[in-house]
């Protein structure tokens, strides 16, 4: 049997909840629900504790980062926390060291900025936070920034807007990784059917 393959949602303090907790519930879902697809999410942090969110939801992480299993897939939230990753030397070069070894990165909101910040956006496609886009085109002016795009794939990296676009953007990585049928299997099993009512 062939090696399970590993999602990794990065938790911080500061991360925006929606962003984090909207695609663990469409990977978590997807993964436990049809183990036979081969696939496994799990939450981390620097440590491995817990980490308190951007409206002060306590979140708790299943790895540290020294100690979570290869991955396969990393999805990088948002939220205001990320103002200081852009800043964190130490987390940028974690960033760039993934971008080495992990086959697809994705970001939901401003995860994107920690993305540019690290050059790994350079020349390419991508969106973010509709309220952060001057700032990634500050960050880095070659990005093709795509302010329009709920997601932007370019394979082997997938940015998102913000907050519930990281939902859609989950339902895009099980269509990707396992088919369109099983990420409306997901979809269903989640009742995911957005009818705002305004």
């Amino acid at each position: 049997m062939s090696r399970r393959r590993h999602i990794g949602i990065l938790l911080f303090d500061g991360v925006e909840e929606l962003d984090a907790v909207g695609p663990w519930e469409v990977l978590a879902h997807w993964t436990r629900e049809h183990p036979q697809d081969g696939w496994a999410a799990a939450c981390l942090s620097h440590d491995g504790r817990p980490v308190t969110a951007a409206k002060g939801l306590v979140i708790g992480a299943h790895f540290a980062l020294d100690d979570a299993p290869r991955l396969d897939v990393l999805v990088h939230p948002g939220g205001a926390g990320t103002r200081r990753l852009l800043r964190d030397s130490a987390h940028l070069d974690w960033v760039r060291a993934q971008r080495a070894i992990v086959p697809l990165l994705t970001s939901v909101c401003t995860g994107s900025l920690v993305y540019a910040a690290a050059g790994l956006l350079s020349g390419r496609p991508a969106t973010t936070h509709s309220g952060a886009l001057d700032e990634l085109r500050t960050l880095d002016p070659t990005v093709d920034v795509r302010a329009h795009d709920r997601w932007v794939d370019d394979g082997d990296v997938v940015t998102s807007a913000g907050v519930s676009a990281g939902i859609d953007m989950a339902l895009h990585l099980v269509a990707r990784l396992a088919g369109a049928d099983r990420a409306r299997q997901v979809k269903r099993g989640i009742q995911y059917d957005p009818r705002p009512p305004i």
